[in-house]
């Protein structure tokens, strides 16, 4: 059985820098596509970015040139590098595949920005 779990969260300053890491239970999930996603109290889940099984990356417009999305196959970990945060970036954060898998949602990493 699948399992993610996300971590790496926290509580930061405007401007500041978190790293937050999504590891795979099993191998099912090592070739696919793969994305960050966040959803903010009150709002929709939504797509950060997304990684391919050869590392191509995309992201969403508002966090190009901030976040950067990696993976270690070994590990069959992902990584969501973000700097220069800000405010509007308050969210619980998730990994799933691209589309995501209903059954493969974690409980999410929560990243406060605050003053």
């Amino acid at each position: 059985q699948v399992q993610l779990v996300e971590s790496g969260g926290g509580v930061v300053q405007p401007g500041g820098s978190l790293r937050l890491s999504c590891a795979a239970s099993g191998t099912l999930l090592r070739y696919y596509v793969m994305g960050w996603y966040r959803q903010a109290s009150g709002n929709k889940r939504e797509r950060v970015a997304f990684i391919t099984s050869d590392s191509t990356t995309d992201y969403e417009d508002f966090v190009k040139g901030r976040f950067t999305i990696s993976r270690d196959k070994a590990k069959n970990t992902k990584y969501l590098q973000m700097n220069d945060l800000k405010p509007e970036d308050t969210a619980a954060y998730f990994c799933n595949s691209i589309p995501p898998i209903d059954d493969y949602w974690g409980q999410g990493t929560q990243v406060t920005v605050s003053s």
